[in-house]
């Protein structure tokens, strides 16, 4: 019973996490660095 408690939760709070990142509005976009050169 412990063992089956500790996977679920564990595995619960990784989707979660997973589910929590996707749904950021920043995730596809990319930010050249400061050093970058702009590429033509």
């Amino acid at each position: 019973m412990v063992d089956i408690l500790a996977l679920t939760l564990s595995h619960g709070l990784l989707l979660f996490a997973v589910w929590k990142l996707l749904q950021r509005d920043d995730l596809d976009l990319e930010v050249p660095d400061a050093g970058e050169q702009p590429r033509d």
